[in-house]
């Protein structure tokens, strides 16, 4: 019931860290039945194009061996080695095409699935592999039932085709015993060709709906809950929770720091109590004003209360702060569009202190 509910609440795609993941485990969707049409496939062009030239040579050889003997001199064990070195060479040139296809096709039924990869998680011993609990749960799995049906699938297939083949052939298959050895492996030869074809055509069907049903079967089981994707999402990112409290305590700091620089400036721009702006113009520092400060509401206040505890110059001018506080950044200077509306400031500020100097 657990595991029901568990597949019931998997209704999200995988991810691409899971697949990603997934793959680098040598977990890959593989079908079965795709190498076994390519050996069915290696053996019909065996069959086609070395059988019969291959077997024709071998059989001119053991025609000369039987039909000449006295060619052959088996007085020692070096004429014996010699005959069975001959005779090897001759097999060897008639299975080595099968051989070499085979291995060919092999391989490249499976690299075309899947690229190779070297993973020591897939060769390392694991205790539920020898289970045998775990082993008849698999044998009596979904997949253990398709694979089951695959094979029955198959017998069927091959048995149905044998019966009509060799019922068709049958009297001829006899009356072939009785002919020339050449015609009877003609005949074979015939035989296994339609056999083959019809094998071919099966195996072809199993193996393309097979190759889609493995991919499809896959992903599905590697589909999460919601659950599981915000799990992968606090640990690829991060904890949202403690990344709002990093920003949190990096915006306290700013803030902090802003409004030690409060003293520094040459003076204060407000709304008069919702925006503050504090700016510093020192004509050795820099060619225009700086914003050392600004905030709204409760932090407005306090640098309004800092201003006025250093002596700062406070204007009031609404639409300054509000077009400052919304296009200037902190630590940045004004743009030149404030230029005229400022300089007016600086310069009722520079003209108090030169009154109080000279008093």
């Amino acid at each position: 019931m657990a595991d029901d509910q568990d597949k019931d609440s998997k209704t999200e795609d995988p991810t691409e860290k899971k697949l990603r993941d997934t793959i680098e485990k040598g977990n890959t969707p593989s079908s079965r039945e795709v190498p076994i049409f390519a050996s069915s496939l290696a053996f019909y062009i065996y069959l086609v194009f070395f059988v019969p030239a291959g077997v024709a040579r071998l059989g001119e050889s053991l025609r000369d061996l039987f039909e000449q003997p006295d060619q052959w001199h088996i007085a020692t064990s070096t004429d014996v080695v010699s005959l069975f070195t001959h005779l090897g060479w001759e097999m060897s040139a008639l299975f080595l095409p099968a051989a070499v296809l085979f291995l060919l096709f092999g391989i490249g039924s499976n690299v075309a699935q899947n690229m190779p990869q070297l993973v020591l998680e897939r060769i390392r011993p694991q205790a539920n592999r020898i289970s045998i609990a775990k082993g008849w749960q698999r044998l009596f799995s979904v997949s253990g039932l398709i694979e089951f049906g695959k094979s029955l699938f198959k017998i069927i297939i091959v048995s149905v085709v044998m019966v009509f083949v060799l019922r068709r052939d049958y009297f001829g298959a006899l009356d072939a015993m009785f002919s020339d050895p050449q015609v009877i492996f003609v005949k074979i030869m015939a035989t296994l060709k339609r056999i083959m074809l019809v094998i071919l055509f099966a195996t072809a069907v199993l193996a393309i709906v097979d190759f889609f049903w493995t991919r499809h079967h896959w992903y599905t089981q590697l589909r999460m809950s919601k659950q599981d994707v915000k799990d992968e999402l606090k640990q690829s990112q991060g904890d949202p929770i403690v990344k709002a409290r990093q920003r949190s305590i990096a915006r306290d700091r700013a803030r902090r720091r802003m409004i030690n620089n409060v003293p520094r400036a040459t003076l204060v721009i407000t709304n008069p109590t919702h925006y503050a702006v504090a700016l510093r113009y020192v004509r050795e520092e820099s060619d225009a004003p700086v914003v050392v400060a600004k905030g709204q509401d409760l932090v407005a206040l306090k640098i309004r209360e800092i201003a006025q505890q250093n002596n700062i110059p406070i204007f009031e001018d609404p639409p300054l702060a509000r077009a400052m506080f919304a296009q200037v950044a902190v630590d940045n200077v004004i743009p030149s569009a404030f230029y005229k509306a400022v300089a007016e400031l600086v310069h009722r500020v520079y003209a108090a202190r030169a009154k109080r100097r000279s008093r």
